[in-house]
């Protein structure tokens, strides 16, 4: 019987302990965060969103300096300056055959695409 009333004393009390971890209920969280919306300490919404920075100057400023430094050539037209590419000087057929002769030569090692 004494054991009976033990297991019963700490089943009761391992019940008691786990339900303290127990997880909150959805509306349990709805209705903290309710009340938190209410007494302001959370703005209401996606709290996770970053609020947009406020520009210091007015657009139509920046747009009249922009247009200033870019007539003064202080600055290249656009909102980005845009690199020329780099063209080769060789043609595709004379890489080929330059690579075809280093591997015959043994200065360098057959690699992709060399046949």
């Amino acid at each position: 019987m004494k054991k009976i009333a033990l297991i019963s004393a700490l089943v009761l009390s391992n019940a008691l302990v786990f339900s303290v971890f127990a997880q909150t209920t959805r509306a349990e969280v709805k209705a903290d965060a309710a009340s938190s919306v209410k007494s302001g300490g959370t703005p209401k919404g996606d709290i996770t969103v970053a609020p947009k920075a406020k520009s210091t100057a007015a657009r139509a400023d920046v747009k009249k300096d922009a247009a200033a430094a870019e007539k003064a050539g202080t600055i290249e037209a656009g909102e980005v300056a845009k690199e020329p590419k780099v063209k080769s000087v060789k043609s595709r057929a004379e890489v080929k055959a330059e690579t075809k002769e280093a591997v015959k030569k043994g200065e360098a090692s057959p690699g992709q695409g060399t046949k």
